[in-house]
């Protein structure tokens, strides 16, 4: 097969596996695309992604352990060639201009057509943009990536990538010695980094941590089983 039509290699990250498993089986019935890896854990994603130098990766916007708007941030600067897709069933304008912001290249509405998911996809493949019909139809894409263009810095930038890993998982209910087990590094380590993380974003304790990290979609709303009972997602220990 020529290069020119050599299938795309695709990896998969949603923390979904029905989600993975119908995409691998809808893109596998597709001449164009490749499913080579998929996960469903964030961190685990990067590695992946590192790893394998996909042509396209497909995120969904909520990942456990690093959330996909920072998954795409760090494909974008590890491999700026490959395209970023990410699924999301957001249609703020906050959500659309974060993401293009952050490196993607196609914002798919999770409840979008197959055949959009294959424009989307062609698009990233190609180094271009797309934004699902919905989105569109409120203003062209040129203005949704003026808006990203214009975006300002805010506390949040001044994070390291540890950190970023850091608020995540303490949002998601960590302890110092969990993060430590989860990372690689001792609880010490992973304290000073929580403070460092409360103190650039001025947040006093665990409940303004999991406050904001909730305002920004670094953690999605917790699932209430029943009336005022919050599902815990990952207890850490």
């Amino acid at each position: 097969m020529s290069a020119r039509h050599r299938r795309k290699t695709v990896v998969l990250a949603d923390d979904q596996s029905i989600v993975r498993a119908g995409l691998t089986c809808f893109l596998g019935h597709e001449s164009e695309f490749d499913v080579i890896g998929e996960t469903g854990d964030g961190l685990r994603a990067t590695r992946l992604i590192q790893r394998l130098k996909p042509d396209v990766v497909v995120i969904n916007v909520s990942l456990p352990g690093l959330h996909g708007l920072e998954v795409a941030r760090r494909v974008r600067e590890l491999l700026p060639f490959t395209g970023v897709v990410m699924l999301s069933p957001f249609a703020s304008p906050e959500h659309v201009v974060e993401a293009l912001r952050n490196g993607v290249n196609a914002y798919v509405m999770k409840q979008a057509s197959p055949v959009e998911l294959l424009r989307a996809l062609r698009n990233a493949a190609a180094g271009t943009h797309f934004i699902s019909t919905p989105l569109s139809k409120v203003k062209p894409l040129t203005r949704w990536l003026k808006d990203a263009a214009a975006r300002g810095r805010d506390p949040y930038d001044t994070l390291t990538n540890r950190e970023r890993e850091i608020l995540q998982l303490v949002a998601e209910g960590f302890t110092s010695a969990a993060i430590g087990r989860r990372l690689s590094i001792s609880p010490r380590t992973a304290e000073a980094h929580r403070a460092a993380v409360q103190r650039k974003l001025h947040l006093g304790n665990q409940t303004a941590v999991f406050r904001y990290a909730l305002a920004r979609g670094v953690v999605p709303a917790p699932i209430r089983v029943f009336p005022g009972m919050p599902l815990v997602r990952n207890a850490g220990e």
